[in-house]
């Protein structure tokens, strides 16, 4: 099955009358409908859309409803106990994990794809490279026009995700903060924030001084991506499946899934359906890095 990319819908709900509660089985013994609550990452919901709608197809008695929201919205959602599985597009914190915890929680990590996050400007721009040092320097705002990177003289429109997002949070650490744990640089106080990937896409098709970042799956070819390089030294690197893998693009992660516990029943069947070699198809036709190579 193909699927269009980006999906532009960001609820997709399979429920039928008579589901009842979070991962369970309908009342009437005669229906066997099963239901998995799936919250988080927007970057990851169309990819759980997509998985969502075929493993209707493959087993017709289990529902999924998949929403998004953001990763600390789904790993919130999972600390209280009102999904089944949450969507992350970073790593759960120790502080989140601790809560959790102390709410009787234990929660259980699931590598389920991979991302590279690309650094994204308008088709006009001449500026076709940029060193992680100075990508961090723009979002803080110690570079602010364009010629002092190769480009003309015109002001640099930051866009980024909002602060609840993963990717937002992975951007600031991995990025604008050079991956040190003891850097506190922040984003520019000028910084829009935007609350989904179409919206930093849709800014960047208009906006000729405007630059963004977003994962793989959700650029198209109305946007330029730039190359980045680690250092001034190492070659300038475009985002791709087979840069990702092998380690050479600098700007990349791994996407989550969290349970409570060791998952198990229907919830665990499709967890291992979703890291399998057809599932994992779809990472690839959506425009993401599969777990399988």
């Amino acid at each position: 099955m193909k699927y269009d990319r980006p999906l532009l819908i960001l609820v997709f709900v399979f429920i039928l009358a008579g589901c009842t509660g979070r991962g369970s089985s309908s009342e009437n013994p005669s229906e066997q409908i099963k239901t998995i609550e799936n919250k988080g990452s927007d970057t990851i919901v169309n990819l759980a859309l997509a998985w969502a709608e075929e493993y209707q197809v493959i087993d017709p008695s289990v529902r999924l409803s998949v929403t998004g929201g953001g990763s600390g919205t789904g790993i919130a959602a999972l600390i209280n106990g009102t999904v089944d599985i949450a969507n992350a597009s970073r790593k759960m914190k120790e502080e989140e994990r601790q809560t959790a915890i102390e709410n009787g929680s234990d929660p259980v990590e699931f590598v389920i794809a991979r991302d590279a996050i690309a650094v994204i400007v308008n088709l006009e721009n001449p500026v076709d490279h940029l060193t992680l040092q100075q990508i961090s320097d723009i979002y803080s705002g110690a570079i602010d026009n364009w010629q002092e990177v190769g480009g003309e003289d015109r002001p640099i429109v930051r866009l980024s995700r909002e602060t609840n997002s993963g990717t937002h949070v992975y951007f600031l650490e991995e990025v604008i903060r050079l991956g040190d744990s003891d850097n506190k640089t922040l984003f520019s106080q000028n910084t829009l924030l935007l609350p989904s990937s179409e919206g930093i896409g849709a800014e960047i098709k208009q906006n000729p001084n405007a630059i963004g970042y977003d994962g793989l799956g959700y650029v198209t070819d109305e946007m330029k991506v730039i190359g980045v390089a680690s250092s001034d030294e190492d070659l300038f690197i475009f985002p791709s499946a087979k840069t990702v893998n092998s380690g050479r693009y600098p700007i990349a992660r791994d996407l989550y899934m969290y349970t409570n516990g060791e998952p198990d029943g229907f919830i665990k069947e499709y967890l291992d359906w979703i890291r399998s070699s057809d599932a994992q198809e779809i990472v690839t036709e959506l425009g993401f890095v599969p777990i399988i190579k």
